[in-house]
């Protein structure tokens, strides 16, 4: 059970009762799994992946070679997987001596992080709202770099949080952090003016903990390697967002169109200089599409429903394509610098958000609990078939173990083509297709399918029963979700900003290397 506080069970001197231990004589922890990793990557003797996996609930595997292991650290929203993680990572770079600049440097992206990619749920004060996950490579026994990969960024909540949530930390930390002069600098206001953040900012205890929380980013960014610059920049576009989330619209009344409303037009504007272009072309992004054909431009314009759609769509995608430069700017500064030809060792650490289950599911719960369906499968897979089938074959005695196979449901929402994934991507491609024809699909191809029930009543949804338990999702937003789609015209915009970073993460030649965080399933 996480207790939610420090307890006395990480310091130094248990760290140094872990270091050595041999297996079994001290009580399973989280330490015993790094150490145990770690020496396994080395190559010692009496270290075996079967021991691994008995010191905390994790799974350790070797991935292809002797010398690759991978750390699956599982449970439910809210057990504590990212401070597991943060604590296994301490005891590696500490096995490592831990006193290079690198190993500070991999140590430090932790809080980077948690800062922008973890919020505030009904479960979790401190919740990863996406999943990571970090390759340590090493030569010998000394660390010589490291790789992160990051998946499905909750880029929603952005633009949307539940009561009792709250947006990305570092929006918080900004208000709390920024001295005056800094919030004029980039424009910001009174945190309560902002919709993005629901006027919702806290008491004067939890503003300083945020304040002293910024300071570590900011600590965090200079540590490992971003320019004076860079950060100006990603603080500009932060408040850019924030800006842009409150902005209006309200019908045009002498073409039926829609336009800014009066009360938001300085929204406008403060979000069009702080992302560094100009207001006209920013509106027009909202508005209205444009179009190309045979040559003559074509300008359709917005319902407000649509261009509401715009403005968050602009929000989401600016802020995923920061969370995503941060990944490729850290996977840049911690890379590896040796000959190719040397063979390194590598410990692989999986964090991904645990099975969750809240009041209202949505579109991102099933993108999460089908990462965890894969994960139990895997689970089963490894533990229970391969390890009777290795007893079978060596005809050891043992008493079968039964176990609860999830490939059902992993069939029902993975099959092609009739998949739940894969009938979602067939209507979100039909313009015409809603919320309710999908699900109105989803009743059809799932009749009588035991892991399957239609919503009850007037409810546009569906419940699905997961390896945990049945989970009853709301369908609307889905196919919207799904599709993530950008105003055609909001590339050429922000490739024209004259905000350095916001131009780079809008340049055709870069996107391949900019993770599109969080887009579809």
């Amino acid at each position: 059970m996480n207790p939610f506080q420090p307890l006395p069970l990480y310091g130094r001197e248990v760290a140094e009762r872990y270091r050595h231990h041999q297996t079994g004589m001290l009580p399973p922890h989280i330490f015993a799994v790094a150490s145990r990793a770690y020496h396994a990557m080395l190559g010692r003797r009496g270290v075996h992946r079967h021991q691994l996996a008995e010191a905390c609930k994790c799974v350790i595997a070797p991935v292809s070679q002797d010398q690759y292991f991978v750390v699956d650290i599982s449970g439910e929203s809210g057990a504590g997987k990212t401070e597991s993680t943060k604590l296994l990572l301490q005891h590696i770079m500490n096995l490592c001596k831990g006193n290079s600049q690198l190993e500070q440097q991999i140590l430090q992206v932790n809080p980077l992080l948690e800062a922008f990619g973890n919020a505030q749920t009904v479960m979790n004060d401190n919740s990863s709202r996406f999943g990571k996950y970090i390759q340590l490579r090493f030569q010998n026994n000394t660390v010589r770099g490291a790789k992160l990969s990051e998946y499905l960024l909750e880029k929603s909540r952005v633009v949307q949080q539940d009561a009792g949530e709250r947006n990305f930390h570092i929006f918080y930390y900004m208000f709390a952090g920024l001295s005056s002069e800094e919030k004029d600098m980039y424009g910001l206001l009174d945190p309560s003016l902002y919709r993005y953040i629901s006027g919702w900012f806290g008491t004067q205890d939890v503003a300083q903990r945020w304040k002293h929380k910024y300071q570590e980013v900011c600590n965090a960014l200079d540590m490992v390697g971003f320019q004076e610059q860079e950060q100006v920049d990603m603080q500009a576009i932060l408040a850019g967002v924030l800006s842009l989330g409150n902005v209006t619209f309200e019908p045009e009344e002498s073409n039926g169109s829609v336009k800014v409303s009066e009360a938001s037009r300085g929204w406008l504007k403060a979000a069009a200089g702080q992302f560094g272009v100009q207001e006209d072309e920013l509106l027009k992004c909202l508005i209205c599409t444009m179009s190309v054909t045979r040559g003559e431009q074509i300008h359709r314009f917005h319902t407000q429903q649509q261009a509401e759609d715009a403005r968050d769509s602009i929000a989401k995608v600016a802020y995923g394509r920061v969370f995503g430069w941060i990944v490729c700017k850290i996977n840049e500064l911690l890379a590896e610098n040796v000959d190719p030809e040397v063979e390194l060792g590598e410990i692989g650490i999986l964090d991904i958000f645990g099975f969750e289950n809240f009041a209202v599911n949505r579109f991102e719960q099933l993108c999460i609990n089908l990462a965890n369906e894969q994960l139990q499968h895997f689970f089963n897979h490894h533990i229970f078939q391969m390890e009777q089938a290795a007893y079978k074959e060596e005809e050891l005695p043992w008493e079968t173990i039964t176990f609860n196979n999830n490939e059902p449901v992993l069939n029902l929402l993975l099959a092609k083509p009739l998949g739940l994934l894969s009938l979602l991507d067939e209507q979100s491609a039909f313009p015409q297709a809603t919320d309710k024809t999908f699900v109105d699909k989803l009743n059809n191809t799932f009749k009588g399918n035991l892991h399957f029930q239609p919503g009850r009543g007037r409810v546009l949804g569906f419940s699905i029963t997961h390896y945990a338990g049945k989970v009853q999702y709301a369908a609307e937003g889905f196919l919207e979700k799904n599709r993530d789609t950008l105003p055609a015209n909001v590339h050429g915009l922000f490739i024209n900003s004259i905000t350095p970073l916001l131009s780079v993460l809008f340049t055709e030649m870069k996107l391949d290397k900019v993770i599109a965080s969080g887009s579809s399933h």
